[in-house]
């Protein structure tokens, strides 16, 4: 059997074969001759001051030649409120409101490339009517840690998803005219000690794993800018870190585009200009005079300034300039835009457990005890960094308020307080113990109400940047109070609010239905109304597991994560910068990625650990039959094809699934692994054919001796259906 073996083997290394993707087509090559006279034009010193920050969200043009600055537009999902020119104050404008679109992680849980577009594209139009150029997002870095403090803010734990969403998120803001800048890059997948961290991987599950996003903008939707991250990669940081930057990004994906730092992210000026660095945010310490006197001085050669400052020219010239004088003008946060965030809301909340009690039946139920501050609380400002001064924002109790009306009684209750600002700053626990008072509350109202609508979860100050939690335990007491509920109230149904996966063991138990509703926007509390009332069949699924207890996530189960500074100042780099005080970065600290390509549910099916509820998952007010599944080679890879069938009586949408597993592969590989999906709309008794591709570049893995991506012939087992845990169908090729 050896020799047989090993001629086998040969015969599969010899088949193999390099499979890309097909780049989508660039826009930035289309200026270049012009780049070229603007170039020969320019001073040197008018180079060196395209190449930092203007103000606080601007980089300079050449007024003199006509090249307008460039405007940044933070965060990803909302344009943030303008800014005083040098500081982080607010310049209170009347008319610099905008759109809350759901954050992230709620995006990805519609996994719909089509309301991904359609929320790239709202974005933009808003950025326009704002005078932005560049949307410093979508933040596509991979959920390694569910604790992360930017879980809200990231699409998911898996790249096939991240990197779809992210591919039309870019296409619908560049179609639309604004300039993404893909965040954050790379490896950014903990807040704390984001800014010492220096990230230990191997290439294989770098390029699989946390680059595979980054590369599909870059490559299917020509992404014209990038922001590099806080920490470090193997050694270097990503400001400053060639194979980054210049071997990855611009030599094997063909990016043309600009590289943006971190605020406050540069760390040195030969090194990042070299390495790639376009622009170093928001000031000039290191790309100012230091770099003038560095090409004076021979350090640098002009011909590295002028290549940088022709891939800023590129986006500056596909961009087209919004004269400030227009800028702020109109109002934002219109209809259509609100339309978008309802949109995707809707589509975003998942149904995680119902034992009958939903759709609320306001036959039966005439009284509603709602119970919770996350029924009342808005997310679209609190914690550090991004947030949107929206001009409406939907709260649930204001949204159940809007699709009940008289039919039913509401009697709202806080129930706990919820961790705020203050306690943030006193560096006070979120994990707290009830309050008695608020909880003897609840519970009076509870025992009178048909119904309790019990309002857990995180707020904006509890899941933030610049800090991880500590925990996946629910805060302010509750767990104590959805225990003391239940004794009163056999009908209860809780509603988590949160960015991302929460300990659900205790409020999961007592509770006959579990919804998870995301920091999901200005129409929110909308969406999750017309859910709760059956109005439209919950269709979300869950971007990322959520594990039963923390120790069994892979970073915490290996030891790799949290890490431990020594140093007595080890204040967050961008919460630093903002509070003007200084950080010492000199400790570093590592981060072994010991887990490989194993994240997520990965490593709960490979280590067959029980969790709370998978990637996936999500359940419906209908019932879907999948059926009659063929795998049709094609020149691109397989189409998978099968017939999904809505058995029910009420109109709902169904998200299909199709995951691949190489049992005979000769390399390490995950049980399964996504490689496509669809959203898929059915009427009542509706049968559709279902047709999804799987690409034969998403079938690679990448090989470290060739530094390619690589295709290994071999048996292909084809699992289809509607949540990872309920893969009905099955076919080998």
């Amino acid at each position: 059997m050896k020799p047989l073996r090993i001629i086998t083997l040969i015969a599969a290394v010899a088949a193999v074969m390099t499979a890309t993707a097909q780049p989508y087509p660039t826009k930035l090559l289309d200026h270049e001759q012009r780049i070229n006279s603007i170039i020969k034009e320019m001073t040197l010193e008018e180079k060196i001051d395209m190449l930092h920050g203007k103000n606080m969200f601007s980089s300079a043009g050449i007024e003199r030649l006509g090249i307008a600055d460039i405007e940044y537009a933070d965060g990803p999902f909302g344009i943030r409120e303008e800014m005083e020119p040098h500081s982080w104050n607010s310049a209170h404008l009347t008319t610099d409101s905008a759109t809350f679109f759901p954050t992230g992680s709620a995006l990805a849980a519609t996994w719909s490339t089509e309301w991904a577009y359609a929320y790239g594209r709202g974005m933009s139009r808003e950025a326009r009517l704002r005078g932005k150029d560049m949307i410093l997002g979508p933040a596509i870095n991979i959920q390694r840690i569910p604790t992360g403090g930017r879980t809200y803010e990231y699409l998911s734990e898996d790249p096939l998803l991240s990197g779809m969403l992210s591919v039309a998120y870019t296409r619908g803001a560049q179609d639309d005219g604004t300039a993404v800048c893909l965040k954050h890059y790379a490896l950014n997948n903990q807040e704390d000690y984001r800014g010492f961290v220096d990230v230990r991987i191997s290439d294989r599950a770098m390029h699989e794993i946390y680059l595979r996003p980054f590369e599909m903008a870059v490559r299917e939707a020509d992404a014209w800018g990038l922001m590099a991250a806080y920490n470090k990669v193997n050694g270097r940081w990503c400001s400053e870190n060639e194979p980054l930057l210049n071997t990855i990004l611009r030599q094997q994906w063909g990016f043309p585009g600009m590289v943006i730092s971190d605020w406050g992210g540069v760390h040195s000026t030969v090194d990042a200009v070299t390495s790639g660095m376009n622009v170093e945010m928001p000031g000039s310490r290191f790309m100012g005079k230091a770099l003038l006197d560095s090409v004076r001085a021979g350090k640098v050669s002009e011909e590295v300034i002028d290549q940088r400052v022709r891939e800023i020219l590129r986006v500056r010239l596909t961009v087209k300039p919004i004269a400030k004088a227009d800028a702020n003008r109109k109002p934002v946060g219109n209809e259509e835009e609100m339309g978008i965030a309802l949109n995707v809301a809707r589509r975003s909340i998942v149904l995680l457990k119902n034992e009958g009690l939903l759709p609320i039946d306001t036959k039966r139920v005439r009284s509603i005890a709602v119970i919770g501050e996350n029924a009342v609380t808005t997310m679209a400002l609190g914690g550090v960094g991004a947030g949107v001064k929206t001009r409406r924002e939907i709260t649930p109790l204001e949204g159940l308020q809007q699709a009940l009306g008289d039919k039913v009684k509401l009697t709202y209750v806080p129930g706990y307080k919820s961790f705020d600002r203050d306690s943030r700053n006193k560096r006070m626990s979120p994990v707290q113990e009830a309050d008695k008072k608020l909880m003897a509350e609840a519970v009076k109202a509870a025992k009178r109400a048909d119904l309790v609508l019990f309002f857990a979860g995180d707020n904006r100050e509890v899941e933030t940047e610049g800090s991880d939690r500590k925990s996946i335990t629910l805060p302010s007491g509750q767990d104590e109070l959805a225990a003391a509920l239940a004794k009163v109230s056999k009908r209860m149904v809780t509603v988590i609010v949160s960015g991302g996966p929460v300990d659900v063991t205790t409020v999961s138990e007592v509770s006959g239905a579990l919804v998870a509703s995301w920091f999901n926007g200005s129409m929110g509390g909308q969406a999750l109304a017309e859910i709760l009332t059956g109005k439209i069949s919950p269709s979300g699924r869950l971007p990322m597991t959520w594990p039963k207890k923390l120790e069994d996530v892979p970073a915490y189960a290996l030891n790799t994560y949290p890490q431990e500074m020594k140093s007595n100042n080890q204040g967050d780099i961008f919460v630093g910068l903002v509070n003007n005080q200084s950080n010492d970065r000199r400790q570093q600290l590592i981060a072994n990625y010991s887990e490989e390509e194993m994240v997520g549910y990965r490593w709960y099916d490979c280590k067959d650990v029980p969790v709370a509820y998978p990637f996936g998952y999500g359940l419906s007010y209908a019932k879907f039959e999948y059926s009659n599944l063929e795998v049709r080679p094609t020149a691109e890879g397989y189409d998978v094809c099968f017939m999904l069938t809505n058995t029910s009586d009420i109109d709902a949408e169904e998200v299909a699934q199709v995951y691949v597993s190489r049992p005979l592969s000769h390399i390490e590989r995950p049980v399964k692994e996504l490689k496509g999906f669809q959203r898929v709309a059915l009427k009542a008794g509706e049968r559709k054919q279902v047709t999804i591709p799987v690409r034969r570049a998403d079938l690679c893995h990448w090989d470290e001796a060739a530094q390619a991506w690589m295709y290994e012939p071999g048996l292909l087992r084809f699992l289809v259906g509607g949540t990872i845990d309920n893969l009905k169908l099955k076919i080998e090729k």
